[in-house]
């Protein structure tokens, strides 16, 4: 895609400093600027590479003053940072749109229907009764069962299954590998020692807005429905059980699971491997940092927890260093 200074700076609300008709086609750090690429200078401690990048175009904030001549076309806006983001998040959506398309080598049946500007590449199945909604993408290699839902503007990636019975907002983002509906993991002993497979009948519940990253599981409920609440960020790798509710806002890194029917509250933020027993309620605002360990229900709100099992993580490290001081005596 060709962006000149002129564009970016209607498209950005902000001011051309230099040559409005300077095009880029490619984004760059702007320590890696060259001819050709648009960067931005959002922090002071690459100030020096203003002066050194050859890229065409830079956006800065209004209130940079250069120290040297800069070569690049400036385009000022009242806060680069948030700007490039939304710079990228329009150059994504561009690449995005689709016209309407079903590719020949994709499998759906009569009921199925489709919203507007729906596409469907190659390989897919799509199961009876489903409805997808308007500029909803579907790559290679997906699976949708049954009479499952997906809302608007969703772009699911290549290689996601998606069981029968699901229901998935508008905005989603399935990303490759991620399975929503698989069986939880549900046995009851027999009085020989052996396990005895429990039936899940539920479903799981997407709200609009999420994003799930790739090989992350979603477990159906064993009765009534696993819920992910509106504008949930789920890295790749994750795990959450049957019936577990997570509510709106929360966000998790790679490797965390979360074992089943417990509730996690709002506005949530988990580090890499972090484990959550079952059963459990997290307070909203809670954040527990890599691989914390909860045992139980968390209460109070706002708490940062560390270690496993979870304390405050001041707490925790003030522990830590009194634990390794002991065993260096």
């Amino acid at each position: 895609m060709e962006l000149t200074a002129k564009f970016l700076a209607q498209l950005l609300k902000g001011t051309v400093e230099g040559d409005e008709n300077a095009k880029a086609t490619k984004f760059a750090k702007i320590e890696h600027g060259k001819p050709g690429t648009l960067s931005f200078f959002a922090n002071p401690k690459y100030e020096e590479f203003v002066y050194t990048s050859q890229a065409s175009i830079l956006i800065v904030d209004k209130s940079f003053e250069p120290k040297q001549p800069v070569k690049a076309t400036m385009v000022r806006v009242d806060n680069a940072y948030s700007s490039i983001a939304d710079l990228l998040k329009y150059v994504s959506a561009q690449k995005q749109k689709a016209k309407r398309h079903r590719s020949l080598l994709a499998r759906w049946h009569f009921s199925t229907h489709f919203g507007k500007k729906v596409y469907l590449a190659a390989y897919s199945y799509v199961g009876r009764h489903v409805t997808i909604g308007d500029n909803t993408v579907i790559h290679e290699h997906v699976t949708i069962g049954d009479n499952t839902v997906i809302g608007k503007n969703c772009i699911i990636y290549p290689g996601v299954v998606i069981y029968p019975g699901m229901i998935i907002g508008n905005n989603v983002i399935l990303h490759a590998g991620c399975i929503i509906g698989g069986d939880g993991f549900g046995n009851a002993p027999r009085p020989d020692g052996s396990w005895e497979k429990i039936e899940h009948l539920g479903n799981v519940i997407i709200g609009d807005d999420v994003e799930i990253g790739c090989n992350t599981t979603v477990d159906r409920a064993q009765m009534e429905s696993t819920v992910i609440g509106n504008g949930v960020r789920i890295d790749n790798l994750c795990m959450i059980a049957h019936n577990v509710v997570i509510g709106d806002h929360t966000v998790m890194a790679a490797q965390t699971g979360i074992a089943g029917s417990t509730e996690v509250g709002k506005y949530c933020i988990f580090a890499g491997q972090v484990g959550i027993a079952g059963h459990a309620k997290i307070a909203d605002h809670t954040t527990i940092l890599a691989q914390g360990g909860v045992m139980g229900n968390i209460r109070k709100e706002g708490q940062t927890l560390l270690g496993s099992p979870v304390m405050d993580a001041k707490q925790y490290i003030k522990a830590y260093a009194l634990f390794k001081r002991a065993a260096e005596e």
